[in-house]
């Protein structure tokens, strides 16, 4: 199978400081994440100033205040995502930022990202989704809080402007900081995947990592998860993100699902396990001495450990034959 593809979502969890960010790509590089993706945006092309604040965001934040102003604080100007594109490069991790408006594609556009990561919130958005369209490289779509109907017309928008199925992966997510596990509804992301014949992985919003593992397992080739340097930090991602311990675990188990569901899919004997079978199977043995030319029954033999004799299975043929030589109890027996 093709190796799963981690994004160690930063997102605004720097909280507008460029050293903080810094540290954000340190963690994501040790974790062995295959990228770590920021959010870029202008902060008044992208909410009115009478846009009003999420449920999760007030609890999270502890006070409320308009989105704009919630945004101006968290975001980092367009200028610093050219420096920590570099940094992550140094740090030999692959960088991304999710763009929140025009002006942003445009900009992250010249940084030569691998892809173009599409937020949840973005799906209905025509006019973004045609100018990302247009830029003609791989698309990362997230489908929190959309219907399937919703995700079919954003799929055809792409693919209307020139983006082929095979360039688009479609996460499932649930928009919701943290997501509650009866919410989480994972085997829509194959309900995805029939309809829509596309690639599909897994944006994750719950406490812990068991449901993104549990994603790979069931054939996502993409996971995108939030982090943070520590869970008490001042923000509105920062309690629904991981820290980089978790993070780090999280890769690792990962990258061991992968190998646990990448054999042949056969149930075969593993070249691992073949030196054990001698020792756990059994032979058929004498119960007790038995004298050549004795007839072979149920008292006299048994099955023991090891199996490098008779198999068990032969029981039924063996039982009635007459004894070719002497055998003492615990021998295996020969016919």
């Amino acid at each position: 199978m093709k190796k799963v593809i981690i994004i160690a979502e930063a997102g605004v969890n720097h909280n507008a400081d460029i050293n903080m960010a810094k540290q954000l790509i340190d963690a994501a590089a040790e974790s062995g994440a295959d990228y770590v993706k920021f959010q870029t945006a202008i902060p008044h092309l992208v909410v009115t100033k009478k846009g009003t604040m999420a449920d999760y965001q007030i609890q999270n934040i502890g006070k409320k205040e308009s989105q704009l102003e919630m945004t101006k604080k968290i975001h980092l100007p367009l200028s610093d995502f050219e420096y920590l594109a570099k940094y992550a490069q140094e740090k030999k991790i692959k960088f991304a930022s999710t763009p929140f408006d025009l002006l942003s594609v445009d900009f992250l556009n010249k940084l030569n990202m691998d892809f173009f990561k599409i937020p949840s919130g973005e799906i209905t958005n025509y006019p973004y989704l045609v100018k990302i369209a247009k830029i003609g490289i791989p698309i990362i779509l997230s489908t929190g809080m959309a219907t399937i109907a919703e995700i079919k017309n954003a799929v055809k928008v792409l693919t209307d402007h020139g983006v082929s199925k095979d360039k688009i992966t479609i996460l499932h997510c649930n928009t919701e900081y943290p997501t509650p596990m009866e919410d989480v509804n994972l085997k829509a992301m194959l309900h995805i995947q029939r309809e829509l014949e596309v690639s599909v992985g897994y944006s994750d919003h719950t406490l812990g990592i068991e449901v993104p593992i549990a994603a790979v397992a069931l054939g996502a080739t993409v996971i995108e998860k939030h982090f943070t340097l520590d869970k008490t930090l001042p923000g509105p991602d920062h309690k629904a993100s991981l820290e980089p311990d978790e993070l780090k675990a999280m890769v690792t188990a990962i990258r061991n699902i992968e190998k646990a569901i990448g054999g042949s899919g056969l149930k075969e004997v593993s070249a691992s396990e073949e030196k054990n079978k001698p020792i756990a199977r059994r032979s058929i043995v004498a119960a007790t001495n038995i004298t050549k030319g004795d007839i072979f029954t149920v008292e006299n033999l048994i099955v023991k450990r090891p199996g490098t004799g008779i198999s068990p299975m032969l029981w039924n043929e063996v039982i009635g034959k007459k004894a070719r030589k002497n055998f003492q109890e615990d021998d295996l027996i020969e016919l």
